[in-house]
């Protein structure tokens, strides 16, 4: 006789502790715990190497807290599922939701697949504070702006309730058709991998750990620190969140106890703008790929290969610019002021495609995620539903001399600057000879000259930018 197995299907959700989904799992029947690497429905949206390396430690990091008795699949989960419900006596499966449009419409499917089975399947929320379809304007509609929404959020609250420690069961279920971790060729051999190694503990045990970290020595300083790059005042737990090996409300809970109200609510503010991106992204699913404000499908990007090859490999001439490129390549991370930096740069001083840019990112970052990735891209390039108006233009000159006045975050990854004196570091090309000369700097040689004049290039996109706006106008 088949042995009666519950599945739990991980995806998202790399954690034992407050998975509503595990927990649910854990009855009479025995478990079989898998995860399923998904390429074929993900299309254009397969995981970049960094988020690839990373997962593949929250895996191992994972399957050793379940004593090694994870299931590897890889390929499609519909088909996978059927073909473990053939081959044992499944009672239920129980996973956590996902909000990324092709999952939400696979997941859809399988449910219904598995209900006219009659196996139990039963999904919950693992992920967010509040669900996208939850708070609703008084109409019924979704918010488009964010300070609306994180009003009402605020109004409506959340459950900081924490599911107990799972207690897991003596022995797991293992299917002997699956595969192993390695078999799913997550790491690639890239350089910065070995960098990255450095930067990161992914799974559960780093991101207690990173949260740990910045609640005692970050937090403090959040509000005003995390504006300035080379200061430890940012929480980076986005990786940690993105993958799920730390919940929001396990956050949430562990703020209550912070003692400073001020940059406390401003931390939860961007956790609540984390939410913000899962909800247009739930409302608008073709926020990855269409300008949601519809006037700027008439921008005239430029079609530059070269230049956003510079741009990529930082490169452009512009140190705090090419410092965040840098950090990204060699870190799989960016933080945040540079990310904006560096993302206005390309969209409104190369005038390049902002989903070009997002693109990178995607490849590059170990918190690449679909929704913050595309709301924040959307929102820099002015094209979004609360987007920051078109003319505000990072200038990475006077960015660079107001949030890292004594160099020390652009010289960390520019080291052939080192020895330019912080008044001429945003501005190399200012420099008189000899002082370059003392610096062992040529420029064009051993730093680039810059690859557009800000003054002429902020004009071009400007007057861009009006154009698009009369085209609208007329049509």
């Amino acid at each position: 006789m088949k042995t009666e197995i519950n599945i739990v299907w991980f995806e998202q959700d790399l954690r034992l502790s407050n998975n509503p989904a595990l927990a649910a799992s854990i009855n009479q029947a025995s478990i079989l715990p898998i995860y399923i690497l998904d390429n074929e429905n993900a299309g254009e949206y397969q995981l970049g190497g960094a988020s690839r390396w990373w997962l593949h430690h929250s895996l191992t990091a994972l399957n050793s807290a379940l004593n090694g008795k994870m299931n590897f699949y890889e390929g499609d989960p519909a088909s996978i599922i059927a073909d473990l419900c053939r081959r044992f006596t499944v009672t239920g499966i129980y996973w956590n939701r996902r909000y990324e449009p092709w999952r939400v419409s696979r997941d859809k499917k399988i449910k219904q697949q598995l209900l006219a089975q009659s196996i139990h399947a039963q999904s919950f929320n693992g992920s967010l504070l509040n669900e996208p379809w939850t708070i609703l304007k008084q109409d019924n509609t979704p918010y488009k702006v964010f300070t609306p929404y994180y009003r009402q959020a605020n109004k409506m609250g959340c459950d900081t309730a924490i599911l107990p420690e799972p207690q897991l069961p003596g022995s797991f279920h293992t299917d002997n058709q699956a595969i192993t971790l390695d078999a799913l060729s997550l790491l690639s051999p890239k350089a910065w991998d070995a960098n990255v190694d450095d930067c990161w503990t992914p799974g559960e045990l780093g991101a207690q750990s990173s949260l740990h970290k910045f609640l005692n020595n970050g937090l403090e300083n959040y509000r005003e620190g995390r504006d300035f790059p080379a200061l430890k005042a940012v929480s980076s737990l986005s990786p940690h969140l993105h993958f799920g090996e730390i919940s929001p409300s396990q956050i949430n809970k562990a703020l209550l106890t912070a003692p400073d109200d001020n940059n406390r609510e401003h931390f939860k503010r961007e956790l609540c703008w984390r939410e913000f991106s899962y909800y247009l992204l739930f409302h608008r699913p073709e926020l990855p790929t269409e300008n949601l404000k519809a006037n700027f499908n008439h921008f005239p990007w430029d079609d530059n290969p070269d230049r956003l090859a510079r741009w990529q490999q930082g490169l452009t001439g512009y140190p705090i610019v090419d410092a965040g490129m840098r950090e990204l390549l060699q870190t799989g991370f960016m933080h945040n002021r540079v990310r904006m930096i560096t993302a206005s740069f390309l969209v409104k001083n190369l005038l390049i495609d902002w989903r070009l840019g997002a693109r990178w990112f995607w490849d590059c970052l170990v918190d690449a995620d679909l929704a913050s990735n595309s709301v924040s891209w959307q929102w820099i390039a002015g094209c979004g539903t609360d987007a920051a108006p078109y003319f505000r233009i990072f200038n990475p000159i006077t960015q660079g001399e107001k949030f890292d006045a004594k160099g020390r975050y652009t010289k960390a990854y520019l080291p052939e600057l080192h020895g330019l004196p912080t008044q001429y570091l945003f501005r190399p090309w200012e420099a008189p000879p000899a002082i370059l000369k003392k610096a062992n700097i040529t420029l064009g040689q051993t730093y680039p000259f810059p690859i557009v004049d800000i003054k002429q290039s902020r004009a071009k996109a400007l007057s861009a930018y009006d154009r698009t706006k009369h085209v609208h106008d007329n049509h």
